[in-house]
């Protein structure tokens, strides 16, 4: 059955400062949604809040996933109703082994799987990224590269296979080859099969190299916590020649002062 992730109205504070101001997104099953923005614009804001993150004060509208309220659950719920974050920075878990902790989150889906059909699962599925077979019993990203730490994150996409996935600038750190390997399996798991719809994705990302391998349909452009425009991957492609001056609004009148001339990273941030 196809998934639908709404974001309606969207508006989210942190520390007291209101960092989202409304946002509309709607993310449907085998669709990849591009959210671009400079530093400061609030992307990694809008996935914290999607995905339940503490500290995030949600002021107004609503997330939901085939219907159900998003806001209303744990983070750990929400993982197991479909959601899934690739995590810009992803965390060391000392103590906790890769293959142990996807064996739990699939035991958390009503999916029981054997540790045979496990194993030839994730070295089928390092294979397809490039990730060395030795890494898939470690302590879950402990002494990774970064390089190795997001291709660890895709190989837990895969086998998890979720609804609607997050990536938190998935390019973050990575090299051509890992971006590319990355990228196209989850381009494919969009793809629909005889089995499940295709994976929904909303990808964060500051460059177009990231959608040069996984294809968007829709490109949203973010500044200053709000969505200033959306459009097709022609958008991205837009983005790269004329930057993120183009789309830049004009600040209020009280915030003007605060502006030096040429200082592109105080004109958009938003905290």
């Amino acid at each position: 059955m196809s998934s639908v992730l709404e974001i309606r109205n969207l508006r989210a504070a942190v520390g007291g400062k209101e960092i989202l101001h409304g946002i509309d997104l709607t993310v449907a099953s085998g669709e990849v949604h591009a959210v671009m923005g400079p530093n400061g614009a609030g992307k990694t804001t809008l996935s914290a809040v999607v995905m339940g993150r503490p500290g995030y004060e949600v002021l107004d509208g609503s997330v939901t996933l085939d219907g159900a309220d998003v806001l209303s659950m744990a983070p750990w719920e929400r993982a197991a109703a479909g959601l899934f974050l690739v995590l810009q920075y992803p965390i060391e878990v000392p103590g906790v082994a890769l293959d142990g902790m996807l064996r739990e989150a699939l035991a958390a889906r009503g999916q029981t799987v054997g540790d045979d059909e496990l194993e030839a699962l994730l070295r089928t599925e390092a294979d397809l990224i490039g990730l060395e077979e030795r890494l898939l019993h470690r302590a879950l990203n402990v002494d990774l590269s970064g390089g190795e730490k997001k291709r660890n994150e895709t190989l837990q996409l895969a086998v998890l296979r979720p609804r609607i996935a997050i990536l938190d600038e998935l390019d973050s750190g990575l090299d051509i080859d890992a971006l590319r390997a990355c990228a196209r399996r989850i381009e494919a798991e969009t793809q629909p099969t005889d089995e499940r719809p295709g994976l929904g994705v909303l990808a964060i990302t500051h460059y177009n190299r990231l959608l040069s391998v996984l294809h968007p349909d829709r490109v949203h452009i973010l500044v200053r916590g709000s969505i200033v425009e959306s459009g097709g991957p022609e958008l991205a492609d837009r983005l790269e020649a004329e930057g993120y001056a183009a789309f830049a609004e004009e600040p209020e009148p009280h915030e003007r002062a605060q502006v030096r001339p040429g200082s592109l990273d105080e004109l958009f941030a938003s905290g």
